[in-house]
């Protein structure tokens, strides 16, 4: 196991997700949903407002996911993270405790049941690789294949039986719109704390 990679990145998200503005936002590109015609997170259009258009669809972004009292952040309080490598028992300890966090992380419970829209990246569950009808929506490039997956309110399950979402390639950015529910599912790529029933799911633009 190469030095700290592992550590070092999650460090990094649990920064990113600590990193919460007065206006309650959280800072950095892992909150940003990258523009269909980019190809990296640091070209990404600013997160979605919290708004509800004209049918009483509540547009959502990442940072409403997140209960106000979730400060991953915490665990690392006294803990000098650049002196730990991968293979250090206390690295390994840590690593525990985050990936403990990261499958329990509490949700919202207010936004169950409600009709949302949410932006994010296509992580297919099943398919053939061009349609699919589950899928992992995650907030950032390369979550769940490249890098460490999200906590569990950072990664909603969608079902979209029925829909044959086309998807153009792997991390396709989307919008989605469907009846949100708080309710967890499992697969080998994360465990999502969220499970969105798909009524809609159209390409990201940024205009929307």
């Amino acid at each position: 196991m190469r030095s700290g990679l592992i550590i070092g990145a999650l460090v990094a998200l649990v920064s990113l997700l600590g990193a919460c503005d007065d206006a309650g936002q959280v800072g950095g590109a892992a909150h940003q949903v990258v523009d269909l015609r980019g190809s990296s997170a640091s070209s990404g259009a600013a997160a979605v407002a919290d708004t509800s258009d004209d049918a009483g669809v509540k547009v959502l972004n990442w940072d409403n996911l997140l209960p106000d009292d979730f400060h991953p952040e915490k665990l690392l309080e006294g803990v000098d993270t650049e002196t730990l490598n991968d293979d250090d028992p206390r690295a390994q300890e840590l690593m525990k405790k985050l990936q403990a966090m990261w499958k329990e992380a509490p949700v919202v419970n207010a936004l169950n049941g409600q009709t949302v829209k949410l932006p994010g990246f296509v992580v297919p569950l099943e398919g053939d690789g061009r349609v699919v009808n589950e899928f992992l929506l995650v907030p950032y490039y390369g979550a769940c294949i490249h890098v460490p997956p999200p906590p569990a309110n950072q990664i909603v399950y969608v079902r979209a039986q029925g829909r044959n979402v086309q998807v153009r390639r792997l991390f396709d950015t989307v919008w989605v719109t469907g009846n949100m529910k708080v309710e967890r599912a499992s697969s080998e790529l994360g465990e999502a704390g969220y499970t969105l029933d798909a009524l809609k799911v159209e390409p990201y633009e940024t205009d929307q």
